[in-house]
C-alpha cells in the first residue's frame, strides 16, 4: 500500500461504479486508473462468486444437518457465528464511512486512520444497547429451530448483499440489508413481522437521515466559508487538517454506536427464541464479541468503498472533510441516543459528503456516480429480503 493508500500495482483494481463513472473519471484521473464496472464483472467471477456460493452453501448444509439432528445448541452456536461473521463484513464493508474524506484530504494516512476507527469502533459499541433492543423487535419468529433457521437466513440475506455491493464499490446500507433479510425471512417463514416498528424505525429515518445530512451539512460549509472567508487558505486547510482527525474518530464513535448494536440485536433475537434470554437486555458476552468482530473488520479496511466515498463523489478538502464528517456524526448520535433507530451510517456520511459538495456548485457533486449510490440503496432491502427467503426455503426444505 502506497502511502497515499492507493492499491500497488498487482493488486485489484478499485473498482468503479455505475456505467457513467469511467467518463467522468476520465477528467480528473489518468487513462487507465479506474476499470469499467463492465470489466469488472468480466474479472469478477473467476475470484468472487464461486467463494461466495460455497460460504453460502456450507452454512446452508450445515444448518440442515442441525436441523435434520435436532441440535438446537449447534445451529444456535451457528446462527451466532454467522452474525458475527456479518458482523466482520459490516466492518470492513463501513469502514469507509468514518475515514474514506480523512484519508482522501490527507488528514491521515491509510494505516493510522484503519487503526483509529477500528478502536473507535470499539469504544462506540460498548456505550448503548438501545439500537440493539429495537433491531430484536423487528420480527417475533417461531421458537426452537425453526426460529433458528429464520433468523440465520435473514443475516445470510444481508451478508451476501453486504458481499456484492462491496465487491462493486457501492456503499450501500449494511443496516438496511440486515433488516431486509430479517424481514425477508419472517414474510418467507409466515413469522409476525412488527410493520409498525419497520416503519417508524427504518423506512422513515432511511428518508429523513439523508435529507437532514444534506441539509445540514450544506449550512455548516456555509458557516465555516463565512466564518473563514479573510483566512490565509493554507493556514486554514492545515487547521482543519487536524480537526478533521477528530471528526473522523467521532464518525467511527458513531458508527460504532450504530452498526454493531445492530448484530448484538440479532443475537438477542436468536437467544430469545431458543429460551437463553427475555429479550429485555444484552448479555456482556454478546456486546464483547459483536465489537471485537466490527473492530477487526473495519482494520480489515474497505479500500473499494473509500475510493468511491472520497474521491468519486465530490472532490474533498480538510474543510470539506470536516463539516460532512462533524455533521453525520452528529445524526448518528442522535438518532440512537433519541430515536433509538438503526439508521445507516452510509446514506448519512454520503449525504453530508453531497451536501457540503453542493455549496461550491450543485455541478461539483457528481451526480452521476451519487445516482448509482442511491440506486444501490433503493435495492438493499427487497434484494437482501429476497436472498433471505430462498435461504430460508432451501434450509427448512432440506431440514424438515
Amino acid at each position: 500500500m502506497s502511502a497515499q493508500g492507493e492499491p500497488e500495482s498487482g493488486r485489484p483494481a478499485e473498482s468503479a461504479v455505475g456505467g457513467t463513472v469511467g467518463a467522468i473519471l476520465s477528467k480528473d484521473e489518468p487513462p487507465g486508473a479506474d476499470p469499467t464496472l463492465a470489466e469488472q464483472v468480466r474479472r469478477g467471477p473467476a475470484r468472487f462468486w464461486p467463494f461466495l456460493a460455497l460460504g453460502l452453501l456450507a452454512v446452508v448444509i450445515s444448518g440442515a444437518l442441525g436441523l435434520r439432528q435436532d441440535a438446537q445448541t449447534a445451529v444456535l452456536i451457528l446462527v451466532v457465528i454467522i452474525a458475527l461473521v456479518f458482523d466482520y463484513t459490516n466492518g470492513f464493508h463501513d469502514a469507509a464511512n468514518a475515514i474514506a474524506t480523512s484519508v482522501s484530504t490527507r488528514a491521515l494516512t491509510p494505516r493510522a486512520a484503519l487503526l483509529m476507527a477500528a478502536v473507535m469502533n470499539l469504544i462506540g459499541a460498548l456505550l448503548g444497547v438501545e439500537v440493539a433492543k429495537t433491531v430484536s423487535e423487528v420480527i417475533t419468529p417461531p421458537t426452537g429451530l425453526h426460529g433458528l433457521t429464520v433468523v440465520a437466513a435473514g443475516v445470510l440475506g444481508a451478508i451476501t448483499w453486504n458481499m456484492i455491493t462491496w465487491y462493486f464499490g457501492l456503499p450501500s446500507s449494511s443496516s438496511h440489508a440486515l433488516i431486509g433479510g430479517v424481514v425477508g425471512a419472517g414474510v418467507a417463514s409466515a413469522s409476525s413481522v412488527s410493520w409498525s416498528t419497520v416503519m417508524e424505525k427504518v423506512a422513515i429515518p432511511m428518508v429523513i437521515s439523508p435529507v437532514a445530512g444534506f441539509g445540514l451539512a450544506y449550512l455548516v460549509m456555509v458557516a465555516i466559508l463565512w466564518i473563514f472567508r479573510r483566512a490565509n487558505p493554507g493556514r486554514v486547510a492545515r487547521r482543519f487538517r487536524i480537526a478533521q482527525s477528530l471528526s473522523a474518530a467521532s464518525m467511527a464513535l458513531g458508527h460504532g454506536l450504530q452498526d454493531a448494536q445492530k448484530t448484538m440485536g440479532i443475537i438477542v433475537l436468536a437467544l430469545v427464541t431458543t429460551g437463553h434470554s427475555d429479550g429485555k437486555g444484552v448479555p456482556l458476552w454478546v456486546i464483547v464479541s459483536c465489537a471485537g468482530a466490527l473492530s477487526l473488520g473495519t482494520y480489515a479496511g474497505g479500500w473499494r468503498i473509500m475510493r468511491t466515498l472520497g474521491r468519486k463523489v465530490i472532490e474533498l478538502d480538510p474543510p470539506k472533510g470536516f463539516a460532512a464528517e462533524s455533521t453525520a456524526s452528529m445524526i448518528l448520535y442522535a438518532t440512537a441516543y433519541i430515536w433509538h433507530a438503526p439508521i445507516s451510517t452510509t446514506h448519512t456520511i454520503t449525504s453530508c459528503i453531497m451536501g457540503v459538495g453542493a455549496t461550491k456548485r450543485l455541478s461539483a457533486v457528481r451526480w452521476g456516480v451519487a445516482g448509482n449510490i442511491m440506486t444501490a440503496w433503493v435495492l438493499t432491502m427487497p434484494m437482501a429480503a429476497a436472498v433471505a427467503a430462498v435461504v430460508y426455503f432451501v434450509v427448512h426444505l432440506f431440514g424438515a
